[in-house]
């Protein structure tokens, strides 16, 4: 048996007593790994971050270990050293938000009790804050649907498989999926999963989904009968991964309702703006969808995962039925015990619920729309800077909090050199975006606290390794060299 303090359990009368020591390790060893890494990202590339890794970690399985606070602070520490860390205002890459603190002390007291969501009896207040936070989602997407229900995925890619599931066995085998080239990749993978025909691609050339385009599609599809469309589904976004573009989406709800065809937004990015009264006119129509893939690890601020799929009729679900004896028997249900293995595909379900009920608590629909604003014109603000600057170049301004900008006058290969020499430096973490048939940095901004300056550093760091590179660059880190393309020369910094 290990010594106690190893082996004390975090649950239980006992569980704060026990777990507090190594909350103080922990979080002194957050602060000395960003103190160590001194930026949004580890300088050195893959290499400099695997050589720290591989030496705090190994061996993974000691014979004998070597104590809770060592094992704790080690690998704590490297890890914040070589995190990219989304609080920083010069990560701006992804949609991968800074969670905020409340929602990660949240977290923490779902995982020392570590209910599991596949039974009532593994979970029972957990169930209930899932029933209740549920239910004033589904209220948000879809406003009077008597029938309104919400279902907690890990994200948009579960969110939007289910929404083609649900699609294929209320519509048949026979549905055809029609999308926008402009759609998130876990469309087409849902499709192969399961077992669907590969989406309808529409051109998207001006970033977002032509309802006209999608009506001719749509009336191009053959149903069973002579005459008769095709069953489909439609797939609309709000927030596209590149730009942030929103589909118009209530001409394509008013496009599909005309075919009999359902429709499904994937709302992951732009989602929350339904409870910020200044933005919420930019997702109208969600309400007129099938179902909506919301995610609040994005525009939300929750640590990952906090993922929804709201759908505007709670029979639709009914296709996820399903009982095991051990953990939903009949009786039981009969009896009272609420049923929970319909509201997932998976089994084991942690309790991401709990952080989303305690931060919508904390805040309340102002302190979101506080936040939703704060991030919006941050977005404005970098375009602003962008467009001022003779050195860089604008895609367009920010349809949500997401900027396309580069070099001007910069070609493809150097725009991705530029950024990955910024990665290898730690200096900033910006992704990278096609657009207009061009290759650009891209800054999502999801931190409602940054600051001008900060956003006007960034550019600086742009600019100047921009200048830099042509005399500074070797043979491997110029723009066009092969290496510098496929990573190598990033790398080996």
């Amino acid at each position: 048996m290990p010594a106690a303090a190893e082996a004390a359990l975090a649950g239980g009368p006992a569980g704060p007593r026990a777990l507090r020591p190594y909350l103080d390790t922990v979080l002194a060893a957050l602060a000395d790994g960003a103190a160590r890494r001194r930026g949004p990202l580890p300088a050195g590339g893959p290499r400099a971050v695997a050589g720290r890794v591989r030496e705090a970690v190994r061996p993974v399985l000691p014979d004998t270990g070597v104590g809770a606070q060592a094992a704790l602070a080690g690998l704590v520490r490297v890890l914040a050293e070589g995190a990219a860390d989304p609080a920083d205002p010069h990560c701006a890459a992804h949609l991968h938000a800074p969670p905020l603190a409340v929602a990660a002390a949240a977290d923490l007291a779902a995982g020392a009790l570590n209910p599991s969501l596949d039974s009532w009896d593994q979970a029972p207040a957990a169930a209930e804050v899932e029933a209740e936070v549920a239910a004033a989602v589904a209220a948000e997407v879809h406003p009077g649907a008597a029938r309104a229900d919400a279902l907690v995925t890990t994200g948009g890619t579960e969110a939007n498989q289910l929404a083609l599931l649900l699609a294929r066995e209320l519509l048949g085998p026979g549905v055809q999926v029609v999308a926008g080239a402009n759609a998130h990749h876990s469309v087409h993978r849902a499709a192969w999963l399961l077992g669907m025909r590969a989406p309808h691609v529409v051109p998207t050339p001006r970033g977002v989904l032509d309802p006209a385009a999608v009506r001719d599609v749509l009336g191009r599809l053959r149903g069973p009968a002579p005459g008769e469309p095709g069953p489909a589904l439609v797939v609309a976004t709000a927030g596209t991964t590149d730009a942030g573009a929103v589909d118009p989406l209530p001409q394509l709800a008013d496009a599909a309702g005309a075919y009999g065809a359902r429709l499904h937004v994937d709302a992951a990015y732009g989602g929350l703006l339904l409870l910020a009264p200044g933005r919420a006119h930019l997702v109208a129509g969600l309400d007129r969808a099938h179902t909506v893939a919301l995610d609040l690890h994005k525009l939300g601020w929750q640590p990952i995962a906090a993922g929804f799929l709201a759908v505007r009729d709670g029979a639709d679900l009914a296709p996820l039925a399903y009982s095991a004896d051990y953990l939903s028997a009949d009786d039981d249900t009969a009896a009272g015990l609420p049923a929970l293995l319909h509201r997932s595909l998976r089994t084991t379900r942690r309790a991401d619920v709990f952080k989303v009920a305690v931060t919508l608590r904390a805040l309340g629909r102002a302190g979101v729309a506080e936040l939703v604003e704060a991030t919006f014109a941050a977005a404005a603000r970098l375009a602003e800077f962008v467009a001022e600057d003779p050195e860089l170049e604008l895609y367009a301004p920010p349809a949500l909090t997401t900027v396309l900008f580069r070099p001007a006058g910069a070609g493809d290969a150097a725009v991705a050199a530029l950024r990955r020499r910024l990665l290898a430096d730690g200096h900033a973490v910006l992704g990278r975006a096609s657009a207009g048939g061009r290759r650009w940095l891209k800054a999502t901004l999801l931190n409602p606290h940054v600051q001008a300056s900060d956003l006007r550093n960034l550019l600086k760091l742009v600019t100047e390794a921009h200048r830099a590179a042509p005399a500074a660059a070797g043979p491997a880190d110029h723009p066009d060299h092969p290496a510098r393309e496929n990573g190598t020369a990033a790398d080996a910094r």
